[in-house]
């Protein structure tokens, strides 16, 4: 199950405190403060095989980045889950339109966390 997972969240609190849940289960973590900066992390780390976003990021936002990692050739593979503090069910939706493959609301629990990842990288 172990892999090298890209977090993408403006916040470092969140980022270390997922980091240390993804470390912890056995997982390589990359990290990524907004959207543009998380596409910049693809290019460099080939072998990323889940992102974990926010959605409510300056410069680029989840949604923006999931749309562009979905329609990219090389990227389009690789499972988007969305973190966020927001459950509107119109930005699920949305989500889910744009290849979204899972959606935890903040702040996560590392069993639902756990569970999640099986299932995604299954």
């Amino acid at each position: 199950m172990a892999g090298k997972i890209l977090i993408v969240d403006d916040s470092r609190m969140l980022r270390l405190s997922l980091g240390t849940a993804l470390r912890t289960l056995g997982h390589e973590v990359v990290e990524a403060e907004h959207g543009d900066e998380a596409l910049k992390r693809l290019g460099e780390h080939k072998d990323i095989c889940l992102v974990i976003s926010d959605i409510t990021m300056p410069w680029k936002d989840g949604l923006e980045l999931l749309q562009e990692i979905k329609a990219s050739a090389e990227y389009n593979k690789i499972p988007v889950l969305m973190l966020t503090a927001e459950g509107n069910p119109e930005e699920i939706k949305k989500a889910i339109q744009l290849g979204c493959r899972g959606w935890m609301i903040k702040p996560f629990k590392e069993e639902t966390l756990k569970n999640t990842l099986k299932s995604l990288l299954a």
